[in-house]
């Protein structure tokens, strides 16, 4: 998953992650931080482990160049305030969804995104504020019943 766009190219990155629990290390192999996400839909509670990105470093490089994503393995996107930031997939090799959460701990948005290759790549945005995003496989989301205005929790290793 590669980062932000544009003129403000400087803030998220929409990736993949190595699948496989626990601390997995990203593309550039340093470890990031843990977790899981855990969604509860009108069919039911969805986990996905993830690797947590919050500094910007992390956040930019996301799952950029990972080849592979497990079924239930993602990364959460988190941010010190909350941002109107896009997504890009740059040198995101695997297509990927996205869905971003408010500050009040509900899903304001998903969106679904494919690897790009060129110097302009799509955007991918809520349209709204957010705190957070995780990113999943393409199609995750719509897969487990999945929508706006489900709760979401990240919970830390």
């Amino acid at each position: 998953m590669a980062v932000i766009a544009a003129v403000a190219l400087s803030m998220v990155a929409a990736g993949c992650s190595s699948g496989g629990g626990g601390a997995s290390p990203t593309a550039s192999g340093s470890a990031l931080p843990t977790g899981t996400v855990q969604i509860t839909s009108t069919t039911g509670t969805v986990l996905v482990r993830v690797q947590i990105a919050e500094t910007e470093a992390a956040r930019e490089r996301g799952l950029m160049g990972v080849r592979h994503l497990a079924p239930d393995a993602g990364m959460a996107f988190v941010f010190p305030r909350p941002t109107d930031d896009s997504f890009w997939m740059k040198d995101t090799l695997i297509p990927l969804s996205i869905a971003f959460w408010g500050s009040g701990g509900r899903i304001v948005g998903i969106r679904e995104m494919l690897p790009c290759h060129v110097t302009s790549c799509p955007l991918y945005s809520p349209g709204v504020e957010y705190v957070g995003a995780v990113e999943a496989n393409r199609g995750f989301f719509a897969a487990h019943g999945v929508q706006q205005g489900d709760p979401i929790l990240l919970r830390r290793s």
